[in-house]
């Protein structure tokens, strides 16, 4: 049987794709395969070609199948020491190029923690396949880490939840499975697909198997409202407008240019999520930075003055929109979204639903063929986000010119997280790093520093804030050969140190830095200003990072030291070494205002939730 993988994989190879070794006779179109063969050509189809995980006893045989079509060079498996690490890696390859890749691990413990890693592609709108190893469909006993109950498909209702799940309980089902799997990665708002492959479906034999039923990548044509009244009422709206406010999320990327020339057309503010940075330039004047919970003073301010709302390619999530409450004085929202349901989300709304880039173009010319003019109102409204932003500005500046604060815990001068956030980020722009940011303080210090140019400088996973993301996410700069710079909490790294063996099994090239104050700040902050008292969010260890990163060979473990200056020289040390550094940076924790970015929105969470969910009732959206 080997033998004729061998000889479909090299004329595969030689031809370029399994449609073209077809044609030139170099294979047949029916061919004898096991299901593990189908789904391996099924996703070469699909042009899925780079796979990562940890493989079990759930899933040797489709693992036999990958090694020969690696050696022949169609596919490349990264094997890793952590399944979570495995989804993480995948989702940032989708996030940084839109390539759908694959995670395949072992029934049980294995499928579980990816299961949990898929979450972050789930609220990301990433792709990727997940193919797990499954229980045997003879029912012979239970299976070894199979789910311990006597109820059929476990596997599949559990994978269900976060996105759409096939089990391939019958062999000749794979060309389905693969269809679904196709459309659920591949459209805008894509979510993960799990391949559930029992352990005794995978070897199975599909004799004379029609290699072109084997579906192709779905190719998504965007789509554009056709309706002219939903335009008609965007404009009037407009119309009557004094104060405009623009909010973007990811959705809204590739689309730079189009919201530009809408908001200075109408004299609009635009603010980001706080994953949809360097859509427009920081440094253009109408753009207020990052709105919600943990936005910036100017974003929230052109949010919560605004009459009337533009949003663009956006789920309206808690920290995005502090949970419904940020509209403070908004009359209409206009609401571009290729999803349905949260291009309806607000009430009084009015939904345009499509490509976002397209139906953006179409608004634009409706726009200039209504010869709407800006007025005084509009002006005024500019001035004001004008002020607003200069006092953005010397907010940052005065953290940033006093970069150091007397810490308990260190028992000496550290730097503060803005100071040493900001000096990590201008050596990364400088050096072109892509920057990947990791859940808690250090996100959401680091979304209100950066001040991007461009699209992909950094990437924030907010959806789900996962922590450990970010150092997984650094595997992903070796298979690209684009460096990037990894900014963890303590407690963000420790959730993924396996990353400083993986890294340099495939060749990362990139810096993590960890920036450590002993505890999970953003959480202890949460604590003090809801209850005034610090719980279980702190301890009493320390670690030496440096010593840890120096034990694996091949990684250069740096100490960042106490000042920036000693923090650039670490970075310019590490970025010599070609390969992974680890710069461990001791970091100020404490109520001093100058050592974090303040909190400007609201947020349904603790025991704020009554007063909040008030206000969203009282506003009605």
């Amino acid at each position: 049987m080997n033998n004729n993988i061998h000889k479909r994989a090299q004329s595969i190879a030689n031809k370029g794709s399994i449609e073209m070794a077809i044609a030139a006779g170099a294979i047949e179109q029916y061919q004898t395969v096991t299901v593990s063969e189908a789904i391996v050509l099924g996703l070469l189809r699909q042009r899925v070609t780079k796979f990562f995980g940890i493989f079990g006893h759930g899933s040797t045989d489709i693992a036999e199948v990958l090694r020969i079509y690696e050696e022949h060079g169609l596919v490349k498996m990264y094997n890793v020491r952590h399944e979570t690490a495995a989804a993480h890696a995948a989702t940032a390859l989708g996030l940084l190029t839109g390539e759908v890749a694959a995670v395949v691990t072992s029934i049980g413990p294995g499928a579980l923690h990816a299961f949990a890693g898929s979450l972050a592609s789930a609220s990301n709108g990433v792709g990727v396949y997940h193919i797990y190893g499954d229980e045997t469909t003879h029912d012979e006993g239970f299976n070894m880490q199979q789910i311990p109950k006597d109820e059929q498909g476990l596997f599949l209702k559990l994978c269900s939840v976060l996105g759409n799940a096939y089990a391939l309980y019958e062999p000749w089902s794979v060309t389905a499975a693969l269809k679904r799997g196709a459309v659920t990665t591949g459209l805008p708002f894509a979510q993960p697909f799990f391949l559930l492959a029992p352990m005794n479906v995978q070897p199975a034999v599909l004799h004379n198997f029609n290699l072109l039923q084997l579906p192709t990548a779905y190719q998504h044509a965007p789509c554009e409202c056709s309706d002219a009244s939903v335009f008609r009422k965007a404009i009037d709206a407009v119309s009557q407008a004094q104060r405009i406010t623009i909010k973007i999320g990811n959705g809204a990327r590739g689309c730079g240019k189009e919201i530009l020339e809408l908001a200075e057309t109408l004299g609009a503010a635009i603010v980001s999520g706080p994953s949809s940075t360097g859509i427009v330039p920081y440094s253009h004047p109408q753009y207020m930075s990052v709105g919600g919970s943990k936005g910036s003073l100017c974003g929230n301010y052109a949010m919560n003055e605004a009459d009337l709302v533009i949003v663009i390619g956006a789920r309206a999530v808690c920290q995005w929109d502090c949970s419904g409450t940020a509209w403070k004085k908004a009359q209409t929202i206009i609401n571009f979204n290729t999803n349905p349901y949260h291009a309806f989300h607000y009430n009084k709304c009015i939904s345009i639903v499509g490509d976002a880039q397209l139906n953006l173009r179409k608004f634009i010319d409706y726009l200039k063929n209504s010869k709407i003019k800006m007025g005084d109102s509009s002006l005024q409204w500019l001035a004001a986000l004008q002020e607003k932003k200069a006092q953005w500005q010397s907010f940052k500046k005065l953290r940033f010119d006093n970069p150091t604060l007397y810490d308990d815990v260190w028992k000496r001068e550290v730097l503060t997280q803005p100071a040493a956030i900001k000096t990590v980020c201008d050596f990364a722009d400088k050096h072109n790093y892509i920057k990947v940011f990791d859940a808690g303080d250090v996100q959401a210090n680091g979304f209100q520093i950066i001040e991007d140019e461009n699209e992909k400088q950094t990437i924030t996973e907010t959806g789900a804030s996962y922590m450990g993301f970010a150092s997984s996410s650094v595997l992903v700069s070796g298979i690209l050969n684009k460096p990037m710079i990894a900014f963890c909490g303590d407690g963000s790294f420790m959730m993924n140190p396996q990353i400083l063996i993986d890294g340099v099994q495939h060749n990362a090239q990139g810096i993590i830095v960890i920036f450590d104050n002993r505890r999970m700040s953003a959480i202890t902050g949460l604590q003090y200003a809801q209850y005034g008292n610090e719980y279980k969010t702190s301890d009493s260890v320390e670690v030496d990072y440096v010593a840890m990163a120096n034990s694996v060979k091949g990684v250069q473990g740096l100490s960042g030291g106490y000042s920036r200056q000693e923090l650039e020289n670490a970075l310019q040390q590490a970025q010599s070494s070609m390969g992974l550094s680890v710069i461990h940076v001791p970091v100020y924790y404490g109520q001093n205002e100058l050592g974090g970015m303040g909190v400007f929105g609201d947020w349904n969470v603790g025991n704020w939730c009554t007063r909040v969910q008030e206000e969203y009732h009282r506003l009605g959206w």
